[in-house]
């Protein structure tokens, strides 16, 4: 009996270590290749807080034709900051902005991260459950 009692209580020891696995808040760092292959974006970190940028885009995307900004229609996407004020906590990148080029909006928007590096992001309209999610894969 003392067996079958040591052998349980070594199992949930073990199975909470694996599930309480922290992921490190600069994991995110990195470049990735977005959804489509329509661009990668390089994370990086200010201030304790992560932003990301359009270093490489499809050449017919060069400029940002969809911006509601009408000046900010003839600059190129290349170099745009896309991820703005992300914070890490409880193993996500939360209370951060995605700009979506595809029609010039900007949405609220969390970040998390699989097993492989690679990302969730989801973007919300304002504070309601509404949105959509987009992965990103890790350029290694």
């Amino acid at each position: 009996m003392k067996i079958k009692q040591t052998i349980l209580i070594l199992g949930l020891f073990i199975s909470q270590w694996c599930f309480s696995q922290t992921i490190s808040a600069d994991a995110i760092l990195g470049k990735y290749v977005t959804a489509n292959n329509e661009g990668i974006v390089e994370v990086t970190k200010r201030n304790a807080k992560y932003y990301g940028k359009l270093i490489w885009i499809r050449p017919n995307a060069n400029l940002d034709l969809n911006n509601p900004d009408e000046l900010e229609r003839k600059k190129s996407l290349r170099g745009k900051e896309i991820l703005k004020d992300f914070i890490f906590e409880n193993n996500n990148w939360h209370s951060g902005t995605i700009y979506d080029p595809n029609n010039g909006k900007t949405y609220s928007c969390k970040a998390t991260m699989d097993e492989k590096g690679n990302l969730s992001l989801r973007g919300y309209i304002g504070f309601s459950l509404l949105g959509r999610t987009t992965y990103w894969v890790k350029v290694k």
